[in-house]
């Protein structure tokens, strides 16, 4: 997985995230998801924001419930 950006999951040492399997995956793409709706939105691509968007939504859907299911 590339180096973070500096935001996101890090491990209590402050080291970027590694390979922590589908949740910190999910995680890593739902942040760079919505720093790219960023971009597409300063630039006005409005179906492009609003592909991101649902992508985005569908990993933080995926990581809540991975959570729900580790509380269990």
């Amino acid at each position: 997985m590339p180096a973070s950006s500096g935001r996101g999951p890090r491990s209590p040492a402050g080291e970027p995230p590694g390979d922590g399997g589908p949740e910190e995956a999910a995680a890593y793409i739902a942040q760079n998801l919505a720093d790219l709706a960023r971009v597409a939105r300063r630039h006005r691509l409005d179906m492009l924001v609003r592909l991101l968007e649902m992508a985005q939504m569908e990993a933080d859907e995926r990581v809540r419930l991975r959570g729900k299911r580790n509380l269990s």
